[in-house]
């Protein structure tokens, strides 16, 4: 049996818990978050701006010992660095779009643009426009790299998001940009396009391309892939995987951390440095006893969206985080969700406009409901508070 020093990001309590119709409580993620630290995983992700609660359990599991792989998922923005350190963590890992598609949705100046309003990376945008874009994304993730690990002093990963749809030169460009900052480049695979043989290409060509840092996977199972294309890329050169346990995650989930390991373990005769394999069962049961499992891939369930970053994209561009058009699109509410999700409830499916602050009330109310009641709410709940006057 050969050992390699892959390293394992565990996810389970932060993309793990944005699956719709999940909800962990406060207790429940202390009892996931210390079964899963006894596997010996590198990382324990965990994003503590959600809210206070989540920023509140970054802080007790630091004090607990565990400050050696907490780790805080963390949005662009030094007020989202400085908090994340104020939690106690030591390493956070930062994430932003690398694809045409959703950096041309999320660029500020353009979004202000009236020439642009409406339109998608699939209309007619001249070269001059996804340049700037894409210039844009450098200096802004090179600007916050720079601050979290020269000021703030933490160590530091990229998550590139809906990197599998990203232009390839545009990609190494980033990664030579990044790379004296970070420890890995996790290359996520946000909308599970990828298949097998194109994953393994797709690392290889990186590391030819490349050099300096090392890759990090993020798939996502939309077409029942992540497994195998997690697998083909390891062997392809990549040594870190980031996934949750029993696969759970937004829409058909991510890849199983369970499933790699053993999966490298039997077909390939690999073990991961430093991952207690008896462990593993202890968290798989756990979070099945709980009846915790992902959507089916391809299922209406998995068509399903909470997270406000998420739909805040689909509000403009329907291919931005669904890439099935013959299911329709659907949006809960949680704690995960943002101002986003109700504009896109009244302004999208009612044709009801209403005004900014009156959406920002209602996310505020809604996260609180969330976390007290441990539940989401389907937009008939939302309406329903709405005609009760709870959102006055």
């Amino acid at each position: 049996m050969q050992t390699l020093p892959i390293k394992i990001s565990d996810t389970t309590l932060r993309d793990g818990e944005q699956q719709v119709g999940l909800f962990f409580s406060y207790p429940t993620k202390h009892k996931l978050a210390h079964l899963i630290a006894q596997t010996g995983v590198h990382e324990l992700c965990i994003m503590p701006c959600v809210c206070e609660q989540e920023a509140e359990l970054v802080k007790s599991l630091v004090s607990a010992g565990l400050d050696s792989i907490v780790t805080a998922d963390t949005m662009m923005g030094k007020n989202y660095i400085d908090h994340a350190k104020e939690c106690g963590v030591k390493r956070i890992v930062l994430f932003h779009a690398v694809s045409d598609r959703l950096l041309f949705l999320r660029n500020p100046q353009v979004r202000l643009m009236s020439e642009y309003e409406g339109k998608t990376i699939d209309d007619d945008i001249p070269p001059q426009i996804i340049n700037k874009v894409r210039q844009d994304a450098i200096n802004l993730i090179v600007e916050n790299l720079h601050y979290a690990t020269k000021v703030a002093g933490l160590k530091v990963g990229f998550a590139a998001e809906d990197a599998s749809r990203a232009d390839f030169d545009f990609l190494v460009e980033c990664i030579r940009s990044f790379s004296p900052y970070i420890e890995h480049f996790l290359l996520c695979d946000t909308v599970g396009i990828l298949n097998p043989e194109k994953s393994y290409i797709w690392i290889n060509d990186l590391l030819q391309s490349t050099t300096g840092v090392e890759f990090g996977l993020h798939y996502h199972n939309d077409m029942g892939l992540a497994l195998e294309n997690t697998l083909q890329s390891l062997i392809a050169g990549a040594n870190l995987v980031s996934g949750t346990f029993c696969g759970i995650g937004e829409r058909a989930g991510n890849v199983a951390i369970e499933q790699v390991l053993n999966g490298l373990k039997i077909r390939f005769g690999i073990e991961v440095e430093g991952i207690n394999y008896d462990a593993l069962a202890d968290v798989t049961n756990y979070i099945e006893k709980l009846g915790v499992r992902p959507a089916p891939p391809y299922s209406q369930t998995a068509q399903s969206h909470q997270s406000g970053i998420h739909v805040n994209s689909l509000f403009r561009d329907p291919q931005s985080y669904a890439i099935f058009p013959h299911n329709d699109i659907n949006i809960v509410f949680g704690k995960w969700s943002g101002v986003s999700n109700f504009q896109y409830l009244f302004e999208k499916q009612l044709h009801n406009p209403q005004p900014r602050t009156k959406y920002e009330k209602m996310r505020t109310i809604i996260k609180s409901l969330a976390t007290e009641q441990e539940r989401y709410f389907t937009a008939n709940e939302v309406l329903e508070f709405w005609k009760d006057g709870i959102f006055e």
